[in-house]
Formats: C-alpha cells, sequence, structure tokens
C-alpha cells in the first residue's frame, strides 16, 4: 500500500514539475543558480544606472563653456567609469563561477558553462492592439487571451528550468516570435517596442526596436542553457558522458545558428568572432567528455588501449589550443573572463601530459612478451616536429622501450608543471580546489612513474619525445537545434493564414454586402482556392455586381461565421445554406503579393478536351428549376484538371456559386 502511493505522488510530482517547466523556474527559488543569476541581474542594472548617468555627464560636459564645470564635470567622469569597470570586474567574477553549474560530483574536470542573457520586462498589448486595429481592421480587445498568453510565455523565459523542457520552453517562444514577426512587424517600419537586453558576460545593456534581436537574444539563451545541462550531467557514469557530449554539440549548433543568421549584433556576446570561440570551446568540452568516456574506471593494460588514450587525449588538447588561440584574438581578448583563457590553457597542457603518459604506459607494458606488432602500431601514432626530418625508430628491445617512455614521460612532467603555473596564475582558477587536486595527482602520478626509471648509474642523455598524432574514434560536431520538435499554437490565428494576413501585405478594411436573389436567380459569382476562398469571377448584371463585388474579393466571412481558414466546400455549403440572402464579409487586396497567395497557381486554362471531374468534395450548381430537377451551370466555365488524385487541385478549381437550396449533384453536373 505504501509503494501505491509513493509512485502515487512520484507521478503528481512528474506532472506538477512538468507544468512549472512550461512556466519557467520560480524566480524566488534560493538555489545557488538561482542567487547567481538574480545577483548578475542586480549588477546589470548597477552597470546600466551608471552608464546612463556617464551619458548625461558627457552631454554636460559638451554642452557647457564653464571651465569650472568642466572640471568637476571631468572628475565625476572619472568616478563613473571607475565603477563601471569595477562593476564589470565583479560580473566577469559571477561568470568564472563554474562550479555552481557543476555535478554534485567533484572528482570530475570542470567545464565551463555560460550565463543567461538576462533581460527587461516589456509590454507588447498596446504596440500589438494598435497594429491590429490600424492594419487588420479588427476588435483589438478580441484577442485579450492571445496577448496575455504572450505576456505570460515572454515573463517565462526569463528563468528557465536546467533541463529539456527549458530548452523548449525557450523554443517554443523562439517559434512564436517567428509568427510574431510576419504578423506585427512590416518590413518597412517599426513599431513602438523596445527590447531590452544585457549582455551575458559584461552586462552592458543593449537596446533595439527589431524582433531580430529578440530572436537572436533567445537563441544565445537556448545555447547557453544548452551548456548549463551538459555542465549538469554526472561524467562518472557512461549515459552522464553521453549526454554531455549531445548538450555541448547542441549548444555549439545554436552558437553557429546564431553566427550564420544574425548579423550586426549589438552586443558584444553575438559577435561572429565570440560565437566562433564559443562553438570552438564546445566542440572542445565535447571531445573532452569522448576521452573521459574512454577513460572511464582506467584505462586497461595493453599496447593498443593506451595508444588510443593517448591519441584521444592529444586530440582534446589539439582543439583546446585552437580554442586559445581564438581568445586570443582582437577583442575577444578583452572581452571574455580571463579565467576561460586560463583554463583552456591549462586544459591544453593537461590532456597534452596525458597523452605523453599514456604513450609511456604503451611502451612499458608486458617487458618480456610485448607483440613487436602492436609497438609498431604505436610509433605509427608518434610524429616528429616538422623542422625534424628525422624518422621515429620502432624500438626492438626493452631498454630502448624504456628510453623512448622516460622522453615521453619527462615531456609529461614538463606539461604538468606548465598547467600546474597556469592554474596557479589565475585567481578565479585557484579557488576550484577540485580542478586543482586532480592535476596534482596526474602530476604525482607522472613523477612517481618516472622515478622508477630513473637509475643511479644512468647518465645517458633523455631525447624529445615525438609528437602524439591528434585523432579520435568519435568525431564530434555542433549539431543544430531541431525547433520543429517542439509544436507551437500561434496566439494570433485568428487573424488568419499567415501566408496572406501579414503585416507585409495590405488590404482594404472588410466590408459587409447583403446579396438578396430571386428564386429562380443565382448570385452569379465564381470563387476558387482554399483559407480564405476568392471571388473569380462576376457575371454580368448579376446579384453579385449589383452588390459591387469585384473579382480577386477574398471572402472572409459568410453570415456570422469566419471563413478566413475554410477550405472551399466549407464555404459552398455554407453559401448554398444560406437561400436567399447571402451576407458576405470581404477585403480587397491593394498589392500584388496578396493576389499571388489568393491562387495565382490554380489560375483556370482551357484543357484541350473537356473531362468530367472525380471530386473528393461536393459542389454545387444552379437553382432547382420548377420541376424540382436540378439544372446545369448557369454558366460553364472550364476549369484546370491535372489528374483525379491530386486533391488539393480540386479544392482550387473554380465553381459557380448559385446559392442553391437543392440536394447533392450527380457526376454528370459537374462540367469540366
Amino acid at each position: 500500500m505504501e509503494s501505491e502511493v509513493s509512485e502515487k505522488d512520484d507521478a503528481l510530482s512528474d506532472l506538477k514539475m512538468d507544468f512549472i517547466g512550461r512556466k519557467g523556474c520560480d524566480p524566488l527559488l534560493s538555489t545557488a543558480r538561482g542567487k547567481l543569476q538574480k545577483r548578475r541581474s542586480k549588477l546589470n542594472d548597477e552597470i546600466n544606472r551608471e552608464l546612463r548617468m556617464r551619458n548625461g555627464a558627457e552631454n554636460l560636459y559638451r554642452a557647457t563653456d564653464n571651465k569650472r564645470l568642466k572640471e568637476l564635470v571631468s572628475v565625476e567622469l572619472l568616478f563613473f567609469n571607475s565603477n563601471i569597470q569595477l562593476l564589470k570586474e565583479e560580473v566577469s567574477d559571477l561568470n568564472s563561477s563554474v562550479t555552481v553549474y557543476q555535478h554534485d560530483n567533484s572528482n570530475v574536470v570542470p567545464m565551463i558553462p555560460l550565463g543567461l542573457k538576462e533581460t527587461k520586462d516589456i509590454d507588447y498589448r498596446v504596440a500589438i492592439k494598435d497594429f491590429i486595429l490600424e492594419h487588420y481592421s479588427e476588435d483589438a480587445d478580441s484577442y485579450n487571451t492571445a496577448l496575455q498568453d504572450l505576456q505570460e510565455l515572454r515573463l517565462a523565459i526569463r528563468t528557465p528550468h536546467r533541463n529539456d523542457s527549458g530548452v523548449e520552453l525557450l523554443m517554443e517562444y523562439y517559434n512564436q516570435l517567428y509568427f510574431l514577426e510576419k504578423r506585427f512587424f512590416p518590413p518597412d517600419r517599426r513599431i513602438s517596442i523596445m527590447f531590452h537586453w544585457y549582455d551575458s558576460l559584461t552586462g552592458v545593456p543593449n537596446i533595439q526596436k527589431t524582433l531580430t534581436f529578440e530572436k537572436g537574444s533567445v537563441m544565445f539563451n537556448i545555447g547557453a542553457l544548452y551548456t548549463q545541462i551538459a555542465c549538469k550531467q554526472d561524467r562518472l557514469t557512461k549515459h552522464g558522458l553521453k549526454e554531455a557530449v549531445r548538450y555541448f554539440e547542441l549548444a555549439g549548433g545554436a552558437f553557429r545558428y546564431l553566427h550564420n543568421h544574425f548579423t550586426h549584433a549589438p552586443s558584444m556576446d553575438m559577435q561572429p568572432q565570440t560565437l566562433t570561440m564559443l562553438v570552438q570551446l564546445m566542440m572542445s568540452q565535447a571531445q573532452e567528455c569522448v576521452y573521459e568516456s574512454l577513460c572511464l574506471g582506467g584505462v586497461a593494460g595493453g599496447v593498443q588501449q593506451c595508444s588510443y588514450a593517448a591519441q584521444e587525449a592529444a586530440m582534446v588538447s589539439h582543439m583546446y589550443r585552437d580554442t586559445q588561440q581564438l581568445m586570443h584574438t582582437e577583442h575577444v581578448k578583452d572581452y571574455i573572463p580571463y579565467s576561460w583563457l586560463s583554463m583552456a590553457q591549462v586544459k591544453a597542457e593537461y590532456y597534452a601530459a596525458l597523452a605523453h603518459h599514456h604513450v609511456a604506459n604503451a611502451l612499458l607494458d608486458q617487458p618480456d612478451s610485448i607483440d613487436m606488432e602492436k609497438i609498431s602500431e604505436l610509433v605509427s601514432c608518434l610524429e616528429r616536429e616538422e623542422d625534424e626530418n628525422e624518422p621515429i625508430e620502432v624500438p626492438q628491445t626493452f631498454d630502448q622501450r624504456k628510453k623512448l617512455a622516460k622522453a615521453h614521460l619527462k615531456e609529461s612532467l614538463i606539461c604538468h608543471e606548465e598547467a600546474l603555473r597556469l592554474h596557479d596564475m589565475c585567481k578565479q582558477l585557484r579557488k576550484i580546489d577540485t580542478f586543482l587536486g586532480i592535476l596534482k595527482r596526474a602530476h604525482d602520478s607522472s613523477v612517481n612513474k618516472f622515478a622508477t626509471l630513473e637509475e643511479e648509474d644512468d647518465f645517458t642523455e633523455i631525447h624529445t619525445a615525438p609528437k602524439v598524432k591528434a585523432t579520435t574514434h568519435q568525431i564530434v560536431a555542433p549539431v543544430t537545434p531541431e525547433f520543429a520538435k517542439v509544436k507551437v499554437h500561434e496566439f494570433f490565428h485568428k487573424l488568419g493564414p499567415i501566408a496572406l494576413f501579414n503585416a507585409k501585405n495590405q488590404w482594404s478594411a472588410p466590408r459587409s454586402v447583403l446579396l438578396d436573389r430571386s428564386q429562380v436567380q443565382g448570385y452569379g459569382f465564381s470563387v476558387r482556392g482554399d483559407c480564405p476562398v476568392k471571388i473569380a469571377e462576376i457575371e454580368p448584371g448579376s446579384v453579385a455586381e449589383a452588390a459591387n463585388i469585384n473579382e480577386g474579393d477574398f471572402i472572409v466571412a459568410v453570415g456570422e461565421v469566419d471563413t478566413k481558414r475554410s477550405r472551399h466546400d466549407e464555404v459552398v455549403n455554407l453559401v448554398r445554406q444560406a437561400g436567399r440572402n447571402l451576407i458576405l464579409r470581404l477585403v480587397t487586396p491593394m498589392n500584388q503579393d496578396c493576389l499571388e497567395v489568393g491562387g495565382a497557381a490554380s489560375a483556370p486554362s482551357t484543357p484541350k478536351t473537356p473531362q468530367r471531374m472525380q471530386s473528393p468534395g461536393h459542389s454545387m450548381s444552379g437553382a432547382s428549376s420548377k420541376s424540382g430537377k436540378s439544372s446545369r451551370l448557369s454558366a460553364s466555365w472550364i476549369f484546370n484538371r491535372k489528374g483525379a488524385k491530386e486533391k488539393e487541385e480540386v479544392r482550387q478549381d473554380d465553381f459557380i456559386l448559385m446559392g442553391d437550396d437543392s440536394d447533392k449533384f450527380s457526376d454528370h453536373d459537374i462540367l469540366m
């Protein structure tokens, strides 16, 4: 009984967490990550305030001619600049707090995560309501619920959970921004919404009116959240390492997507050179996880296993050296935290040391019965420096292997000592005791190994060890996040199909027309297309012509029924059901784009031979005659029909709407 209650509690807890995940974290939760993000937010506000005060002082300095006042203002400017620099350094220290995002397990090398970009609340409601009234000529108050949902989603993305539900929340908002841009942001002007985001690393505020800035900032946070999830994985398990690789690849894919699709970013964290460095950093960390997966539980004895481990370690070292070079580029070097650069340098040396250590282990494995073929394989994984032409000889005896192993151990010790020196030079890294412990243990292991090979009467010179080739059995690459997996329901779908009813297209205000026909008279217009249906042709002297219906008008409502998203046969049925009095709500397109969307692809053409149409739906023709039999179409239309299997083409054919109340017609009444 107790187990059943426990299972129910767990299920309810999971359901509650899923619900909370869609709404974002509680910003008042006192988690370590929450406190860090809250402190970062406060620092961002302080930097923003200091910048505004400095701008005011600079304006005063330029405006005044009073010498005394200029001196006072210049002193204040120095004070503001000093405060801003101190605040930026404090933000940089927060960004160096990598331990907050790591897994509770402290026996692994720490990774570098990114903090989320902070943003201020914005109010979409006024600007969007005005645009709905002005552009779409609709009652803006009928979209209050949609606007409220949008506001709540925007608020939730400020504090996403550090798991997949948090990523889905950001992707949901990103997908909604696509619809929002199409609906309410015309290409020729900007609406009055200010998007306010802070730089991820410096806290410098940036304000833009373009929705592209909002989309780019959300994309950056998707990548940043992936880095936090990757760092959270338990890297002492195979599954945890596999997940860490996957999330680092997704983070790199998000930053690469941002680099390729967004330009002229106002903040430094989204500049091309910064994003290039971040992609390389994520791939280096993913490759590091690949090495840890290979060496999980220790490297089993054997030349082949040690050889694989050496090459994987060399690959990690090589990738961190590339990362280090990108961090040293202009602007990036002065922008990123110094601890990041130090971490890349330390890891490049640390994994180079491990590579040489693994080679030494392989050379000393089973000294009496070692397989020379495997030794030859191992030597093939080594290479001289580019300026050295001397080939590497395969050691034939144990003494020769021992000599080469000592050279690799010596090189390993040099790299270990350099890693410890670089670690000691960085104040932020010195605070990470677990990392220092890992470096010291690896250094001591190489020292002890080297000591076992030292002999008092051995005065032979130790040659420089050859390089270890950087190769891997698992190549990592950026993976673009799949936004299509997160299905969204557009908040403003009632406005109609977005291909037509968007901010780019122009049309007249909706107008209602009343069509009153006699019993023997038709309405006299034909329609084609879907979502919405379009007026194709007007009969001369008909009721439709008298009601000022124009060719090319779109039917957005029949009576009280909205038909902006209705299919052709649905509109046909509504007209038939209207009887003799038909009320249509129409809009007239004002630009060519509307006309093309309205069915240019299905423009009628004259086939060589008329055919009987096998329609998947039901269409209607003329009014019932006095004899009660159905008459043929009052005007014959040639319909474009490519094939009976193309149902979408059928719905876009032209039919004569006569508003008939008769029963469904047989095939011979539907002409081609």
